[in-house]
Parts: C-alpha cells; sequence; structure tokens
C-alpha cells in the first residue's frame, strides 16, 4: 500500500496545476478531482464484494493495473478532455483500499483491529506524505513550465512494483476455504447493509463529513496556495508534505498506544475536533506560519479519525461481509471526495479562499452525533442480541 498510494500521492499537487495550464477555471479544476471520486464512489462497494466472493489479491491486482494504465493516459494527456478521462478510469478502478482494509480485518482480531488499521492507515499516509513531494520535486516549482511527465511515468512504474509485490510476496487472507464457509450465507448489498446496520450508516456518514473537510482542503490548496502565495508544485507538495507526516505519526505510533488506553470512540471525536480546528486556522491565518500550524492540526485529526473510524466499522462486519462492509464504510469517503470538490470550486469564486474552509469547518463538526449515535446503535444493538438468546431466538 505504500508503493501504489506513493503513485496516486506523487500527483496530488500537480492535477491542480495540469487543469489550470489546459484553462480550467477554479470551478472546473475542481472537478476534475470530484470526477475521480465519483467514479470511486460508484466503483468501491463492488470491488468489496468482489473481494468477499473471489478473495482480496485478485482486487488488489486489478486496481492497480487500472492505475498504471491510468497513469499512462496522463503521462501524456495534453487537453482538458484527457485528463477527465484519465481520472474517471483511476476512480473506477480503486478498488485497493478496500480490499486492504478488508485484508487487515481478517488478519486482526476484534482487540487489536485499532492497531491494525492503525497500521494500514500509516501505510496509505506514508503514501501521500512522500508522494506529495516527490511529485512537486519533479515537476519543478515554475508555475508555467511545470514537467508532470515524469512524475506519471514514475507512478505508473510504482504501480507496477506493487502489483508484483502483491503476486509474488502477498498470502490471500480470504481464500477458498474462508469462502467456502460462508458460501451459504446470504450476501447484502451495501444498501441493505445500510438499513440492517445503524452503526455502519452512522459511521459511513460520519466518514463522509470528516473526508469532507479533507477533501475540500485537497482539491482547493493549491489553487489558493497559487492565488495567495503565488507558487508552483515544489512548494505545495513539501507543504503537503508536512501535513501528511503528522498524520503518519499518528496512525503509526500515536493511535496504537492511545487506543487501549481511551478507546476508538474518543479518538475518533478528537480526530473531528482536530481538523475543524486546523482548517478554521488555515481559513483566517494570513503569515505562512500560522497556515502551517493549522495543517499540523489537521494532520492530527486525520491521524486520529482514520484508525478510528475504520476500526469501529470493521466491528460492524462478520467473516461472510467484511470486504462489502468496508466497501460501503469506503463509499463514505468516496462521496465526500465527489461533493467536496464540486462545492469548493464555486465557494471560493464566490465568497472567497478562506470560505471552503469555513464551510468544511461547520459540515464536519457534524460527525460529532454520527459518532456518538453509533456508539448509542451498538450499544442498542448488543442488548438486543442478548435478549434474543434469553428467549431462545438466533441474534
Amino acid at each position: 500500500m505504500v508503493i501504489d498510494v506513493l503513485g496516486f500521492g506523487i500527483l496530488i499537487p500537480l492535477i491542480p496545476y495540469m487543469a489550470a495550464r489546459f484553462g480550467a477555471s477554479p470551478s472546473l479544476n475542481t472537478a476534475v478531482l470530484g470526477t475521480y471520486s465519483l467514479c470511486q464512489l460508484l466503483a468501491a462497494p463492488l470491488w468489496g464484494r468482489l473481494s468477499d466472493r473471489f478473495g482480496r489479491r485478485p482486487i488488489l491486482l486489478s486496481s492497480m493495473s487500472g492505475a498504471f494504465a491510468s497513469y499512462l493516459i496522463l503521462a501524456f494527456a495534453h487537453t482538458l478532455p484527457t485528463l477527465f478521462i484519465a481520472r474517471a478510469l483511476a476512480g473506477f478502478m480503486a478498488g485497493n483500499l478496500s480490499a486492504a482494509m478488508a485484508y487487515a480485518s481478517d488478519v486482526s482480531t476484534p482487540r487489536d483491529r485499532a492497531r491494525t488499521m492503525g497500521m494500514v492507515g500509516a501505510s496509505i499516509g506514508i503514501g501521500f506524505m512522500l508522494g506529495p513531494a516527490i511529485g512537486g520535486a519533479l515537476a519543478g516549482d515554475r508555475l508555467g513550465a511545470s514537467n508532470f511527465m515524469r512524475p506519471a511515468l514514475l507512478s505508473a512504474s510504482l504501480s507496477v512494483v506493487a502489483m508484483m509485490l502483491v503476486l509474488f510476496m502477498l498470502p490471500e487472507s480470504h481464500g477458498h476455504e474462508q469462502r467456502a464457509r460462508v458460501a451459504g450465507v446470504p450476501r447484502e448489498r451495501g444498501w441493505q447493509l445500510l438499513r440492517t446496520l445503524p452503526g455502519l450508516r452512522l459511521l459511513a456518514l460520519a466518514t463522509l463529513l470528516v473526508t469532507f473537510s479533507q477533501s475540500t482542503l485537497e482539491s482547493i490548496f493549491a489553487i489558493w496556495a497559487m492565488d495567495r502565495y503565488h507558487v508552483g508544485p515544489r512548494t505545495v507538495g513539501l507543504t503537503l508534505f508536512v501535513l501528511a507526516i503528522v498524520a503518519v505519526g499518528v496512525q503509526g505510533g500515536l493511535v496504537r498506544r492511545l487506543a487501549p488506553r481511551f478507546g476508538e470512540r474518543r479518538l475518533a471525536l478528537g480526530g473531528v475536533f482536530g481538523y475543524v480546528i486546523g482548517l478554521a486556522i488555515v481559513a483566517v491565518g494570513g503569515a505562512p506560519g500560522l497556515v502551517m500550524v493549522g495543517l499540523v492540526f489537521c494532520g492530527l485529526g486525520a491521524g486520529l479519525f482514520s484508525p478510528s473510524g475504520a476500526a469501529l466499522a470493521s466491528h460492524e462486519a462478520r467473516a461472510h461481509n467484511r470486504g462489502a462492509v468496508m466497501g460501503v464504510y469506503q463509499s463514505g469517503t468516496s462521496t465526500a471526495r465527489v461533493i467536496a470538490p464540486f462545492v469548493a470550486g464555486p465557494v471560493y469564486m464566490q465568497f472567497g479562499p478562506g470560505a471552503p474552509y469555513l464551510l468544511a469547518c461547520i459540515v464536519t463538526l457534524q460527525a460529532l452525533w454520527c459518532v456518538l449515535g453509533a456508539g448509542r446503535a451498538g450499544v442498542s444493538e448488543a442488548g438486543g442480541a442478548r435478549a434474543s438468546e434469553e428467549g431462545g431466538g438466533v441474534p
């Protein structure tokens, strides 16, 4: 996942600059990012169900091959429509995250699931941490003459390396024996899981609201930095590197120490507060130093919420539907990444540079009620199950 996400992360600070070079307005620029997320939203539950049916490795290999093709198209893109096509293909083939989360759930126990999810989150975070810095360095810092082919070709090469690692080194966590054991269990579709698992429904909404903030920051930050500070891809990439390194440090080290002491739910709530505080500082702070302080808070919030929210969602799953549950949970993330870019661009143009960040603060605060509500739903379900057992029924 480090290598796979590294290829994706390399392009994060570059897409807005590519779209701007092709003449895209801020609204159309952020729509390029939204196209990727829209296609990912449509595909994520499908990839999750397929990983339950055929195993995790085939889905990881398929999604990485799709990423490879999209990076090649991107490397030779010279028009805005081609850029849209490349991002749409990449989004539709992005089944790797839900498959990776399901894999982590397969190989962990409920007791250590937060730690395992934190490791996967840290792996993803390392890719996001190093990717923007590498992509920005390869592209350069000249606004009108940045090189986008070299970063895209490097991303394509990294996808091949990731495929080789999965093909030759990664054992299947959901093999034929495990699939045969649950073959007769009815499989619910995404909307059915949302209906029958109220805790999952609230957690998916919570990750949607938090990811709205993250996607708002990601989609508008390069445009905001270009307009406000007149900086190029290299500076934006290095700035995002700081944000990611905080998130990775929290996910990879701090969460595993804090989760046994405070619990996943409290960490998720702390993550919501951290991200909201960080975005508010970025919105009102003009000095670059103050902006960096805000980004550190955003990294802290993301590092606390991401593994904790995923661990809470995984507790809603059973052996036969882990991929589907995590696919539905990832759909909350994908939905936010569809909505936020299409909202952030017009809000930026209409109300000013700080407006998208302030809007994201208000939206993300609502995630507090969702996390608390999911906890109450879990208690209610546990009580219902005990009552059913005492009455001789099947929970």
